[in-house]
């Protein structure tokens, strides 16, 4: 599965009274098996390409993860599903375009034109898709 570094690959947002919000960019990472992941991100672009952000793939092809807005790890409980809380941890978006997690690739890489909320995908929205993903893939190994 995808794992975020353990130490600091990009500058650190550090809170202060004038500034106590997620640096621009910044974002939490849902990882799912591949195969949910890619037809989610089928079902994402089928929708409206606009909904679906960056999206990384492991180097072993086992895990796809979407990029989400920071603090979504708080209340993710998708079974089958794992949401990591970056805190500061080095997966800023929009920073640079190689990938922010070592071992990875991007499946589909960020524009450096987008604005920070263009990086990520909704999570509401993500949901929806992986939950419609899991339902095809019951009813597709169902008829084998």
């Amino acid at each position: 599965m995808l794992s975020l570094p353990t130490t600091p690959t990009t500058v650190r947002h550090r809170p202060s009274e004038e500034c106590s919000g997620p640096p621009p960019g910044d974002c939490d990472l849902v990882t799912v098996p591949s195969r949910q992941g890619l037809e989610a991100v089928d079902i994402l672009r089928r929708g409206c390409t606009e909904t679906v952000g960056p999206v990384l793939h492991d180097g072993g092809g086992d895990t796809l993860g979407f990029l989400v807005p920071p603090g979504t790890a708080d209340g993710w409980d998708l079974p089958g599903s794992d949401c990591t809380q970056t805190q500061g941890r080095g997966l800023v978006v929009g920073v640079r375009p190689e990938p922010p997690v070592e071992g990875t690739g991007w499946l589909l890489p960020p524009d450096p034109g987008d604005r920070p909320a263009d990086l990520v995908t909704d999570p509401e929205v993500l949901r929806a898709a992986l939950d419609e993903a899991a339902r095809m893939i019951d009813a597709a190994d169902s008829c084998r």
